[in-house]
């Protein structure tokens, strides 16, 4: 389901793409001296745009207008009389998306936004004023609320007024003005939205149920967890300890994803320091969940007691630091960056980073995971081997999900542009939360701490691989069980000798 453009009229269109490329989630946008636009025969600012939900009950959606001033050039002011009244007019435009068509001459056959002189004589609309089909359906909209200057004054003040909502959309403000003198007006003030239920959008609203519902979540992963982490704690291998850490900062990030948007909800607005904390612990969060899956994909803990050789170790921390760096100023820019200051080329240049380092993630991990499948199969070391398939599998399926998925993102951004789906948005960023959750689930299944440590924890005398093959020490274990068996049968350990000489030839 995607979006129009009306054959006779895509201007009004590209103006709304223009405004949605702006838009800025706040339910209190505030207004200091910002400028109009100048689209065809008219003048726009954007004041807002946010998805609400009308309610049978005493507590209704509403746009509030407060303390609203438009300032007009001192030149346009002296252009009239001191006694003269309705010297200029701004007014206030608030639809819903699905009446963009309403708006402008596409209903007369015009590209026109504002009614001229032509297009006055047939009664169809109010010279200077922007053209308006009201819906037959909804009569208040789109909603036109009209503010004029008088007489001289360079300043004129928009009257505190709130308009309610009653009817579920996705709602744009956009002040307007036709008349060129006007051109150089600034507007100054704030107006509120609010749903029902709390500032927080609408669009946003199930993000805050997701949080509170994950946070619960990671919370009884985490007792499960801690549990079994006590009680077997003799056995505890370094890998346990990563998931503890991956577990306790999922639950940090949930919890303070939700505290966010519940203050968002009660207040109408983003704190910088709350978001920055909830940005930071997505993050970190992000960052240790990739070097989790790509130490144990290596073997670390299980196959091998370190991450080997050759600076393994250093390249492991480089790659993690430089993952972190990009997504926590990605993350930054999309959740407390204001959009207009940046461009598209910008916002490209903060996502290929991550989108290379999670590229660098996953050929790593999945050549590490192979190799370490190799060595196991070498070393017939069944129960690692089923362990690390499971593993395999899983992470395969994990990734033909995700690029399903974002091939679904890209194509649901690309045919609702004007957030008209707005109702079913929250389920793109619920996927990410729920695959990692249901990755890390599955990791703490299969490395859960066990009584019988040889399922998956290194042993110095059967596994220990060096980071190109099989190391020396394995070799040593197995002339180690040939000598006693050549003792108990009397065997000289001259003999034993000349045999260890006769099977390093052959490896050789």
């Amino acid at each position: 389901m995607g979006f129009h453009t009306h054959t006779h009229h895509p201007l009004f269109l590209s103006l709304l793409l223009f405004i949605a490329a702006v838009n800025v989630n706040a339910s209190i946008h505030y207004y200091s001296n910002e400028p109009f636009t100048h689209r065809s025969n008219a003048f726009f600012f954007h004041g807002g745009s946010e998805a609400l939900v009308a309610s049978s009950s005493s507590h209704k959606s509403f746009i509030r207008f407060e303390t609203v001033t438009f300032t007009r050039p001192q030149e346009s002011a002296t252009n009239h009389g001191s006694m003269q009244q309705n010297t200029g007019l701004v007014e206030a435009i608030v639809l819903d998306v699905k009446d963009r068509d309403r708006i402008g001459g596409s209903y007369l056959k015009s590209d026109l936004l504002c009614c001229n002189p032509e297009l006055s004589k047939d009664q169809n609309c109010n010279l200077g004023e922007v053209i308006i089909q009201m819906n037959p359906e909804n009569p208040q909209f789109p909603k036109r609320i009209k503010t004029y200057f008088q007489g001289t004054n360079d300043q004129t003040h928009m009257e505190t007024q709130t308009l309610e909502i009653n009817a579920t959309g996705m709602y744009y403000l956009y002040f307007m003005f036709c008349d060129p003198t006007l051109q150089g007006t600034t507007i100054t003030g704030r107006t509120v939205w609010r749903n029902p239920g709390g500032y927080l959008p609408g669009k946003m609203a199930p993000l805050m149920t997701l949080y509170g519902f994950m946070s619960l979540a990671y919370l009884l992963l985490g007792l499960v967890w801690f549990l079994r982490f006590v009680q077997l704690w003799k056995d505890i291998i370094h890998v346990h300890y990563h998931i503890t850490a991956v577990i306790g900062l999922g639950m940090c990030e949930m919890a303070v994803w939700y505290f966010e948007y519940a203050n968002f909800n009660a207040t109408g607005t983003r704190p910088m320091g709350i978001t920055l904390w909830a940005v930071t612990f997505t993050s970190v969060k992000k960052t240790l969940s990739r070097l989790l899956l790509l130490v144990v994909s290596m073997g670390y803990g299980v196959v091998r007691p370190t991450l080997g050789a050759k600076g393994v170790a250093s390249r492991v921390l480089l790659l993690g630091l430089l993952y972190f760096v990009a997504a926590e100023a990605l993350e930054l820019v999309e959740h407390l960056g204001n959009i207009n200051d940046f461009s598209g080329k910008t916002k490209l240049l903060l996502v290929l980073p991550v989108v290379c380092l999670d590229s660098c993630f996953i050929l790593w991990i999945f050549s590490s995971l192979s190799r370490t499948l190799e060595k196991l199969q070498t070393r017939r070391n069944l129960a690692k081997l089923e362990l690390y398939r499971k593993f395999t599998n899983t992470l395969a399926v994990s990734v033909l999900l995700s690029i399903a998925w974002i091939g679904f993102e890209l194509y649901f951004n690309a045919t609702d542009p004007l957030s008209e789906l707005w109702q079913i948005a929250w389920v793109i960023p619920a996927f990410w939360s729920l695959l990692s959750y249901a990755l890390l689930v599955v990791i703490c299944i299969l490395w859960a701490p066990s009584k019988n440590p040889t399922r998956y924890a290194y042993l110095e005398e059967t596994d220990d691989f060096d980071e190109e093959g099989i190391s020396l020490t394995s070799s040593v274990a197995k002339l180690s069980a040939d000598l006693e068996r050549k003792e108990r049968k009397g065997s000289s350990v001259a003999d034993l000798a000349l045999g260890e000489d006769v099977e390093e030839d052959k490896r050789e």
